[in-house]
């Protein structure tokens, strides 16, 4: 069977990573485009990369445009999806790769973004640990998907083997990511000019403010084996219960390469943990995933090492003399970090094998 595809945001970066990740994919068709601004006009004058894209011309924005396909795929800015979904009822699959349907909590929605608030809908992060089994599991047979937040899917896989082995603390938290300007989007912004990030090194959204922290909080609460509520449920908003005491300073930092995530995240070690059982929590969780992998002790990724690639690699260090785990963890923002979450996730949903289109190779030098 080949699915019809419509592909909202198609201008934009995270859209036209999906498209470029669909276009190598056998069982759907890309019938639709769509854009805000730049309707009306060739996808090719906005995506001239994607060579084999080149007839499709952008459309309206419209839920009557995006109706009628097997597939839609909504890559808009964050709080303009939920416009769209209701008025989608009819299709098969929905899959949002902005924020509006991830957090299951009203009131942090509110804290961090504010806006009308949408009903959470499956977590589109498969490997995931969740109540003791992978979130794979709720992508099953799903219709409603959330892509992740490139940085909180990132910071969360790095952790959620410790929280759920009981191995770390995640009372106090520490993620410092190195980041891409791509995961701000393709709009002009002056801090994203090249002339102002060329040669420096910008921290931005310091102090508990980045929008991601909620994620990553309900993603880790999540990964205990005791959780019933987070990222697997696609039902009904809950208060946020379970997150209270996982504590967490975020913070990135803009620097001068156009796509990747490098972050390095740290949390106490618990007593009495040897570090057999800190490694093993980490293998355990990671050791037959496709896309997910633990480099070998005393190695560590680099952002060039999943250029292009649906791959995060993860390296481990296990200091004692400050008594806490580090986990480094590399991915291209733009394809594990979104499309490439999204198109894995649409794979499971309908049944297909969870690889295909995607890669584990990276694109170097």
């Amino acid at each position: 069977m080949t699915y019809s595809v419509a592909v909202s945001g198609a201008s934009g970066y995270a859209g036209g990573e999906i498209l470029r990740l669909l276009a190598a994919h056998p069982d759907v068709e890309i019938r639709t485009v769509t854009a805000h601004s730049n309707a009306g006009q060739p996808l090719a004058a906005h995506q001239p990369h994607l060579r084999s894209l080149a007839h499709l011309t952008l459309q309206d924005t419209t839920p009557e445009v995006l109706a009628g396909h097997d597939i839609v795929f909504l890559a808009l800015p964050h709080g303009q999806s939920g416009q769209y979904t209701d008025a989608l009822g009819d299709t098969p699959l929905v899959i949002d790769a902005g924020a509006d349907h991830r957090l299951t909590s009203s009131a942090e929605w509110d804290a961090f973004y504010g806006g009308s608030f949408h009903e959470p809908w499956t977590y589109g992060v498969p490997e995931l640990l969740v109540g003791g089994g992978k979130q794979r599991d709720a992508l099953r047979s799903a219709t409603r998907i959330a892509a992740p937040g490139c940085n909180a899917s990132t910071v969360s896989l790095s952790l959620a083997p410790g929280v759920a082995a009981g191995v770390i603390d995640p009372g106090d938290i520490v993620s410092v990511l190195a980041v891409g300007p791509s995961g701000a989007g393709k709009s002009l912004k002056t801090n994203l000019l090249a002339s102002e990030i060329l040669g420096s090194a910008n921290p931005y959204a310091v102090g508990g403010t980045h929008r991601h922290i909620p994620e990553i909080r309900q993603a880790l609460a999540a990964a205990r084996p005791s959780t019933g509520s987070g990222p697997s449920t696609d039902s009904g908003p809950s208060t946020g219960s379970g997150t209270q005491d996982i504590r967490i300073s975020f913070t990135p930092v803009l620097v001068p390469m156009s796509r990747g995530i490098l972050a390095t995240s740290t949390a106490p070690i618990v007593e009495g943990v040897s570090d057999a059982e800190i490694r093993q929590a980490w293998e355990s969780a990671y050791g037959d995933e496709t896309f997910v992998q633990l480099l070998p002790e005393g190695s560590f990724p680099r952002t060039a090492d999943v250029l292009g690639a649906n791959t995060a690699l993860l390296g481990l260090a296990i200091d004692r003399a400050a008594n806490r785990v580090t986990v480094v963890t590399a991915v291209d923002n733009l394809v594990k970090g979104t499309a490439g979450a999204a198109v894995q996730s649409m794979n499971i949903a309908l049944g297909l094998p969870e690889t295909r289109a995607l890669s584990v190779n990276g694109v170097a030098p």
